[in-house]
């Protein structure tokens, strides 16, 4: 799938988005100084930030949370969000590192069937230097779940099924969706924002 970033400027990519998108917090940009103290290579920076976020931001719905997590400060801090969150802390660690990095989503199943319902996922796009824009996916793996940082071969979360109805966005936004933080911020519990995410792009 090609993707089709919102601007084609790679500066839009690269700002702060408050509250959401911060680095220059203090445990962000701790992380950030961290990382950089490693190697002064973007790629592997990138794919540092990326396995930290995976690995170490537990995903709210995998350990039946109720905690709301949304900027980049709050998540890093209570080490837990949604697949939003998260893809808000890895953007807001790319961008604080010089590596322009977008918002991109899919709609997938609420649960297993379609009767269940959809709901937006979202993930993240970043730009390097000889590779251009690729997609990686914070989420968090599990049984059945196996993303992985790869600039070839997307190695994502979900396999979309369209004939199910899900669908695979190409978009690459500049900052989260309204809709999306909107949901965040009004759903006050994580087990009612399960429900209460936008289904669809446009929505809301």
């Amino acid at each position: 799938m090609k993707l089709k970033p919102e601007s084609e400027k790679l500066d839009d990519y690269l700002g702060s988005v408050l509250p959401f998108i911060v680095f220059e917090t203090p445990l962000v940009k701790s992380k950030i100084l961290e990382i950089e103290s490693i190697t002064n290579n973007k790629a592997l920076q990138a794919k540092i930030a990326f396995e930290f976020v995976r690995d170490n931001i537990s995903h709210s719905f995998d350990t039946n949370s109720s905690l709301i997590t949304i900027g980049a400060e709050e998540t890093i801090e209570k080490q837990e969000g949604i697949c939003f969150a998260k893809s808000h802390l890895l953007a807001s660690l790319l961008r604080g590192s010089g590596i322009p990095a977008g918002f991109c989503y899919q709609r997938v199943l609420r649960k297993a069937t379609v009767e269940s319902g959809y709901a937006l996922h979202g993930l993240n796009a970043l730009y390097l230097d000889g590779t251009g824009w690729f997609r990686v996916d914070p989420r968090g793996n599990k049984a059945g779940i196996n993303s992985q940082f790869s600039t070839d071969e997307e190695k994502l979360a979900y396999p979309i099924r369209e004939e199910m109805g899900e669908v695979d966005y190409p978009d690459i936004f500049t900052k989260p969706l309204a809709s999306v933080t909107k949901s965040m911020e009004e759903s006050g519990d994580c087990h009612v924002l399960f429900y209460n995410r936008p289904e669809a792009l446009g929505q809301g």
